[in-house]
């Protein structure tokens, strides 16, 4: 017994004590491999699956040092057969690899044969391979090397991926560190240079920083590797032209390299940014707008939000393998459980750094999270109990009594930047009336958003209520506090790009305010604690208040 915080499960658990004085280094060091699954006060669960051992592995961590942070943090002695199979399970990357012979093309040779000829009988790899050339290399279709990867993977099996790539069609960029037109010089950050040369050295694959770490930067710094022809997808047509302005800043880039692909512009240019929504948008049936994928010989496509990626993407994806694929994200998290095909197809984490480490080197601000615990009127509570099943989120989440709470919070920062958070279109709208605040919602036009978006920069708007759009690539550096009044039922990487809209560091290095107003013994409570995994993962503690603890003792009746 090492009395340390971890105790290590046979059934591939970890459970961090985290009053313990080394859980803070603990999970530091076990957060590259293991998944946080439950978060309540003093005792978190991690688990370990072979997806998360495998992005460790692809991120350059090995088996040895998987198995040395479990022994060294373990208050028991480790289960010796849980680190077998963890030494098993990374071992597993890489038997196979997917490589460019000079004679052949795409070949998937083996450093174990045995391994070869047990996923060669699989039905699930029908049609993908072609000719076996000798007893370690059997010849692939190039048109199969992304779906090839994808059934590797569910077979257990996940192939390293050394095909190469083609250089696409070059196109001068370069970073404007010295300042550009009047600019102010900047340099990459360590961790930003650290996550180019990662992605580079891979080839393809993610990088995981926090909200406001700069990874439009780093994908800035990528392109100038690169030095080819890009496409950009982002989440929506104001992140996208964020990404413009930014790339005009901070690159050798002018506005005319740079096009506009959305339901706006379709602008074809060196470098191409264009909307998932126009991408997936259908006619007859039939996606129209798929050509862009083959309107330029692309060097790289950089994937702006990774973990919201829409699946019909994911399958244009699987033809675009000879390409350089950059994913930049917050979270690796999906809620549709597609972390699998985000491995496969745009690559493997390349780059993780953890929020806190971002934090204490004073590149994104601290944060406080407070949970608001709102009670129920009498009449709330009965609406909600005899509501169908389907309806009690909504009933509970956009409940008036939230209202009061939500402004005393506002109040509360006066000299602030506010931002209230929600999903619902009808709560927003009230809100807005109770807190006297314009409303950004989906169908304000982006010439309205941008108009708004640049008063509450300037400082002429103190609060903003804003609705989904507000999870996504929305630079606002001024915000300063954040208040969730109902979200996307328990969505874990909504949560993290919400708090992403806080982070950005302040002049004055104060702190960011970051609160989720739930409504008590309902649903919505259950939904909060889910959401929240992931910011404890990150080392983000939640402090819970009562209502009156904001409001006074006495809460306005809406009866």
């Amino acid at each position: 017994m090492s009395g340390g915080p971890l105790i290590v499960q046979s059934d591939k658990t970890l459970l961090l004590e985290i009053d313990h004085p080394d859980a803070q280094v603990c999970r530091m060091a076990i957060a590259p491999f293991a998944e946080l699954e439950r978060s309540p006060e003093h005792v978190h669960t991690y688990r370990l699956t072979p997806l998360g051992l495998w992005n460790a592995r692809a991120a350059g961590h090995d088996a040895e040092g998987v198995v040395d942070a479990l022994i060294k943090y373990s208050r028991y002695p480790v289960p010796h057969a849980l680190l077998v199979d963890v030494a098993e399970t990374m071992d597993r990357y890489g038997r196979l690899q997917l490589a460019n012979d000079p004679v052949h093309g795409l070949v998937l040779r083996a450093l174990d044969r045995m391994v070869l000829i047990e996923v060669a009988k699989s039905k699930k790899l029908a049609g993908m391979l072609g000719a076996k050339l000798d007893d370690d290399t059997i010849a692939v279709h190039p048109s199969e090397r992304g779906r090839l990867k994808q059934a590797l993977l569910k077979l257990g099996w996940p192939a390293e991926d050394l095909a190469g790539y083609v250089d696409g069609e070059a196109h001068p960029i370069e970073l404007a560190e010295s300042g550009k037109d009047g600019g102010k010089p900047f340099t990459l950050r360590s961790y930003q240079r650290e996550a180019v040369e990662a992605f580079w050295a891979g080839g393809s694959g993610v990088v995981v920083l926090p909200c406001g770490a700069g990874k439009t930067l780093v994908g800035a710094a990528a392109m100038a590797e690169a030095k080819a022809t890009t496409l950009i997808l982002v989440t929506n047509t104001v992140a996208g032209r964020q990404w413009k302005r930014e790339l005009i800043a901070r690159t050798s880039l002018t506005e005319e390299e740079i096009g506009e692909y959305s339901g706006e512009r379709k602008e074809i240019r060196p470098v191409t940014i264009a909307t998932y929504q126009v991408l997936t948008s259908r006619r007859g049936g039939a996606f129209t707008h798929l050509d862009l994928f083959g309107a330029r010989d692309w060097g790289l496509v950089v994937y702006d939000e990774v973990h919201l990626l829409p699946a019909p993407i994911f399958r244009f994806t699987a033809d675009l393998q000879a390409r350089r694929r950059l994913g930049l994200t917050a979270t690796l998290v999906r809620e549709d459980g597609r972390e699998g095909d985000v491995f496969s197809l745009i690559g493997p984490k390349r780059y993780d750094a953890p929020w806190k480490d971002i934090e204490s080197q004073g590149w994104i601000a601290p944060a406080q999270c407070t949970e608001v615990r709102v009670t129920l009127t009498d009449a709330e509570r009965m609406s909600y109990a005899t509501a169908e099943a389907e309806e009690r989120y909504r009933m509970a989440a956009t409940a008036r009594t939230k209202l009061p709470v939500v402004k005393a919070l506002v109040d509360r920062h006066p000299e602030e930047q506010t931002l209230v958070i929600g999903a619902y279109i009808d709560q927003l709208h009230q809100l807005g009336e109770y807190l006297d605040a314009p409303i950004v919602q989906g169908s304000t036009t982006n010439k309205e958003r941008e108009r708004l978006f640049d008063a509450f920069r300037s400082g002429s708007l103190r609060t903003l209520v804003i609705s989904k759009v507000g999870n996504f690539s929305i630079d606002l550096p001024e915000a300063a506090v954040a208040i969730q009044v109902s979200g996307t039922f328990g969505s874990r990487q909504e949560e993290a790009q919400r708090l992403g809209r806080v982070l950005r560091p302040k002049a004055d290095g104060r702190q960011a305010h970051f609160y989720t107003v739930v409504s008590r013994d309902t649903i919505d409570t259950e939904y909060a604690a889910h959401r929240q995994r992931f910011l404890a993962e990150q080392g983000y503690a939640y402090t819970i208040v009562d209502a009156d603890d904001v409001l006074g003792p006495t809460l306005p009746s809406f009866d």
